[in-house]
């Protein structure tokens, strides 16, 4: 695991988040799950669950949700693997690794596409997070192995390989939009083109902007980016339970016992969140999600036209000494046709987790914009001519 202080996805003037649209388009490509482990039982002991001085399970401590499985399902494949598949699949996700860690040659000539767009010459069909890489480098390249930390492990439950973070609708994919989904996402969509691509910082990505991650790190629901820095830290008293995200140190406060939710006008930052124990799951409701938040589009974002009613519902649930097992629904009658739900594991991890300083927004977008209006300047110098 990397836990750098200094990442981010984004140094050129494509955004891997909108890239990554053209990587979920690609259905038919076989995807590499990531990793759900059974937990490890100590040897002569069974194990229990660790409880804080108020009785309840103890979440604290640092995990991670990094995984080669995919957020929806791929292709026509089903619901789960064989261990055969999901041997295929790590074993890829390491070679891949190890080429892409090989010191760079300086006399290699420049590939058109840049660094990081040529798919690693090792055993196997090229993974959905390597066509995620791939795809983000744009048309001048991406990072190279060294700064991609996604995970090498397949999801697996119960002894269970997956084929896909979501579980229910069955086929594994977000739910089809209603109608007025439908016209909500086109009127994004218009409102979106009435400005250039790099007419001003607020027209760029989250993450361009160092305010949230790619995808939705911190959520909810909280996925894995299948980039790097899918780290968090859980801190819990006996009234309040805070996730701190380690992409872009985003901290989400849930208030335990709240009996209502804040009034509608207020919508921060990964919304308002309040909790309950169910035995020993901790269930955290949220709602009013920030509209800026919703409107963000990425192939792997989860609200897809989500209107501000969404609510999001988690369970966490400790299974072993080593695995918190994280489970989500989203409604929004609003906007999809049903529910969807998924589950994956965030497993523990014993390295200190640093802040992440993302300097795109100091150094990355100034450049981008500056570039875009070099480039403005020139057209208009040739239409002169």
């Amino acid at each position: 695991m990397q836990t750098q202080p200094m990442k981010s996805a984004l140094l050129t003037k494509h955004s891997p988040v909108g890239a990554l649209v053209v990587a979920m388009s690609l259905s038919a490509i076989p995807f590499a799950p990531a990793g759900a482990q059974a937990p490890a039982a100590t040897q002569g002991k069974p194990w229990v669950i660790p409880r804080t001085l108020d009785g309840k399970p103890d979440l604290q401590g640092n995990w991670s949700n990094e995984t080669q499985t995919p957020f929806e399902r791929m292709g026509n494949q089903g619901p789960t693997l064989t261990d055969e598949q999901a041997a295929a699949l790590e074993k890829r996700a390491r070679d891949v690794e190890e080429y892409r860690n090989q010191p760079t040659d300086p006399n290699e000539k420049a590939l058109k596409g840049g660094v990081g767009n040529d798919l690693a010459p090792v055993e196997g069909e090229p993974t959905f997070v390597e066509r995620i890489a791939q795809a983000a480098g744009g048309n001048v390249g991406g990072y190279n192995g060294f700064w991609l930390d996604p995970g090498h492990q397949v999801i697996r439950i119960d002894g269970v390989v997956r084929s896909s973070i979501l579980v229910d609708p069955p086929n594994g994919r977000i739910p089809a939009l209603t109608a007025a989904g439908k016209q909500r996402m086109a009127e994004r969509m218009a409102q979106s083109r009435k400005f250039g691509e790099f007419d001003g910082p607020e027209v760029r990505s989250l993450s361009d902007r160092c305010l949230t991650s790619f995808g939705s790190n911190a959520g909810p629901p909280m996925l894995p980016n299948y980039f790097y820095n899918n780290n968090y830290t859980i801190v819990q008293s006996k009234d309040t339970v805070m996730i701190l995200t380690e992409m872009v140190h985003d901290a989400r406060i849930i208030r335990l016992g709240a009996a209502r939710h804040v009034p509608p006008q207020v919508r921060p930052w990964f919304g308002d969140s309040i909790g309950h124990w169910e035995g020993d799951t901790l269930v955290v409701e949220t709602t009013n999600i920030n509209p800026i938040q919703l409107a963000q589009s990425g192939g792997l974002g989860p609200y897809r036209g989500a209107s501000e009613k969404v609510k999001v519902t988690e369970r966490f649930t400790r299974t072993g000494p080593d695995v918190l097992l994280y489970k989500f629904t989203v409604e929004d009658p609003e906007t999809f046709t049903a529910p969807y739900s998924g589950e994956l594991p965030f497993n523990r991890i014993d390295e200190p987790i640093y802040e992440y300083a993302c300097h795109e927004g100091n150094y990355a977008l100034p450049s981008m914009l500056a570039g875009a209006r070099e480039e403005e300047r020139t057209r208009a110098e040739q239409k002169k001519e």
